[in-house]
């Protein structure tokens, strides 16, 4: 296949030739396109290091197939599934079941494991959970997940085997009681408050560098937790969620704005937006946790936290893009060229020879509204309805069509591979 004329985020004009699988030559004039992407853009696949794609155990809220899809639809070609399933990913077994059904993706994957409250350093168990790569961490302090001495022992064991290490920043024990009398869309943001993530990103990162491990916060939500991870030399993550929803919206969200860490201050929204702007964060990731419209149609206390997002993210960004908020360099960092680099895919994030050819065509003028009827997750809605973003209309994966709105709506097989197979 010939992509000829494509302009490439960096804004050159460029031919790109693609051979089985492979990217193997971007140039000028370099023959009969079969692709006429004059006035398009092409951008190398976004890699989403977090969603929850819900198999095994919570098929009636998403699958790999319609998971998979929904970020072929959004101009994902990688995704990185989190541990929290039924059941979880926290034996070679429970990998085994989810790898099997992850068979049915679209777009390429990588699997999490994760560390419980009963793990054991030494054990058969725990070497075969880092054999899986990277490690999710839920909590590096409090009662939600595994305790301090345990987040401590699980980082020591990632150091020294060499494997990335996620973390959910949220220290419980700085999490405000006094707000369950309340029962208002927004006691979930009083209740986890902003102090508990910053506090429990400053322990994290403490830990690691005693323990020189590789870590990655994930979905932070406060200026001041960014700053830590920053400060310290540690990656960091944003949502699109965090990035441009806040405690102002939930009015109108309701419970379907509750998520973990939740929506913060607007001020606080703006610091954030202003740090992902400035290089500041290294990665954005959608924790797409999609659940069914009944089940968040609760109180705020026993509606299930989560919101949809992988079909959305880059869509959103590339309209930031185009309405000069971001420049395309960035947005390709971001999503793409920076995941890429801290979690060790070197053949993907970037157009160059030698690269896979997860490869994403728009046009960066063809915006429209987001309307959760018109996206492909299971769950069927979004928190950004009514927004405007730039989807792609041709998603190819490693060579192979995934997604193209050409000639009517179509995907292709499902041809996604475990990255670290």
């Amino acid at each position: 296949m010939l992509i000829g004329n494509a302009t490439l985020p960096d804004g050159r004009r460029r031919d790109v030739r693609i051979e089985d699988e492979t990217v193997v030559e971007v140039g000028k004039n370099l023959g009969d396109a079969d692709i006429d992407a004059t006035g398009k853009r092409l951008f190398p696949g976004a890699i989403d290091v977090h969603v929850h794609f819900r198999q095994p155990g919570f098929a009636h809220k998403e699958t790999w197939e319609t998971g998979s899809k929904s970020a072929a639809a959004g101009g994902v070609t990688t995704v990185v599934d989190q541990p929290n399933t039924d059941p979880p990913t926290v034996t070679g077994d429970a990998f085994d079941e989810k790898a099997a059904l992850a068979d049915a993706s679209l777009v390429d994957y990588g699997i999490n494991g994760g560390v419980t409250p009963d793990w054991d350093p030494d054990s058969l168990f725990s070497r075969r959970l880092f054999a899986l790569g990277e490690v999710f961490l839920a909590d590096s302090t409090g009662d939600m997940g595994i305790d301090a001495e345990r987040f401590a022992d699980a980082v020591e064991r990632a150091g020294r085997e060499d494997v990335s290490v996620t973390v959910h920043a949220e220290d419980a024990t700085l999490f405000t009681e006094a707000t369950k009398d309340r029962d208002d869309a927004d006691a979930w943001s009083a209740y986890r408050t902003a102090e508990a993530e910053a506090a429990a990103v400053e322990r994290a990162v403490e830990v690691g560098a005693d323990a020189a491990a590789d870590l990655h916060i994930a979905h932070t939500s406060t200026p001041e937790g960014i700053d830590a991870a920053s400060d310290a030399g540690v990656t960091c993550e944003v949502t699109p969620h965090h990035l441009f929803l806040s405690r102002d919206d939930l009015p109108d969200l309701g419970t379907f704005g509750r998520m973990n860490p939740p929506l913060r201050s607007e001020q606080r929204r703006e610091a954030v937006y202003d740090r992902v702007a400035d290089g500041t964060v290294d990665v954005i990731a959608t924790d797409h946790a999609p659940h069914t419209r009944e089940e968040k149609d609760a109180s705020i206390w026993n509606a299930p936290s989560g919101v949809p997002g992988v079909e959305t993210m880059l869509p959103l960004l590339l309209e930031e893009a185009r309405q000069g908020r971001f420049s395309y360099e960035r947005v390709r960092d971001l999503t793409a060229a920076n995941p890429a680099e801290i979690f060790d895919l070197p053949n993907k994030g970037r157009i160059e020879a030698g690269r896979d050819a997860d490869l994403v065509l728009f046009d960066p003028d063809d915006a429209h509204e987001i309307q959760g009827d018109d996206l492909h997750s299971k769950c069927g809605w979004t928190p950004f309805e009514g927004r405007q973003g730039v989807f792609p209309e041709l998603t190819l994966v490693r060579g192979e069509v995934v997604y193209d709105t050409r000639d009517g709506e179509a995907f292709g097989e499902g041809v996604g591979e475990n990255v670290r197979a």
